[in-house]
C-alpha cells in the first residue's frame, strides 16, 4: 500500500467477457448486490455510466449509515470505469482486462484515498484525524476482496 496517498488494488479471475462485466459494474444502480458497505447508488436523473456523470451512495456499517456524492471520471467500456467521491477524496475504479481463456477477465478493484481526501480529514476531524483514515483504509481493505468474490459470483451465475 502508498501510504504518501494510501492506494490498494486487488484482481480476481472472472468468467465474463470484459465488456459484459464492464455493463454489470458501470451499473452503479446494482452496487449493492455485491458491496459489503456500498447498499445503495442511483444516477442523478436522467444520467448513466459517462464521463461527468455524478450519482448518490447509500454506505450503511453497524454504527453509522451516510450518503456520498461521486462523479465518474472515467468510462471505458470494456476497459475501464472510475469515479471520484466528494471532491475528489477517493477514487474507486476497475479494470477490465481479457484473461488467458476466451470469455474471461481479470477484474481488478482499485482504491485511492486521495491527498484532497486526507487533507479534508484532517480538517474535518483535527486529532482524530489518523484514526478514522485508518479506519476508511480497513473498511477498503477488507471490502475489496469480499466484493469481487461477489462480483464474481454474480458475473458467473
Amino acid at each position: 500500500m502508498n501510504t504518501a496517498t494510501r492506494t490498494h488494488s486487488e484482481s480476481i479471475m472472472v468468467g465474463a467477457a470484459p465488456e459484459a462485466l464492464y455493463a454489470m459494474l458501470s451499473d452503479v444502480t446494482r452496487t449493492g448486490e455485491w458491496s459489503p458497505v456500498c447498499k445503495e447508488c442511483w444516477w442523478d436523473e436522467g444520467d448513466g455510466p459517462r464521463v461527468g456523470a455524478w450519482f448518490t451512495g447509500r454506505n450503511v456499517l453497524p454504527d453509522r449509515t451516510w450518503e456520498t456524492r461521486s462523479q465518474v471520471v472515467v468510462a471505458e467500456p470494456g476497459r475501464e470505469f472510475a469515479w471520484l467521491v466528494g471532491k475528489g477524496y477517493v477514487r474507486w475504479g476497475y479494470t477490465f482486462d481479457a484473461g488467458g481463456e476466451p470469455g474471461t477477465t481479470i477484474l481488478t478493484e482499485t482504491w485511492e484515498f486521495t491527498g484532497a481526501g486526507l487533507e479534508f480529514f484532517a480538517e474535518r476531524f483535527g486529532a482524530d484525524a489518523p484514526s478514522q483514515i485508518e479506519e476508511r483504509t480497513r473498511q477498503a481493505l477488507e471490502g475489496i476482496p469480499k466484493t469481487l468474490v461477489a462480483i464474481k459470483a454474480a458475473a458467473e451465475a
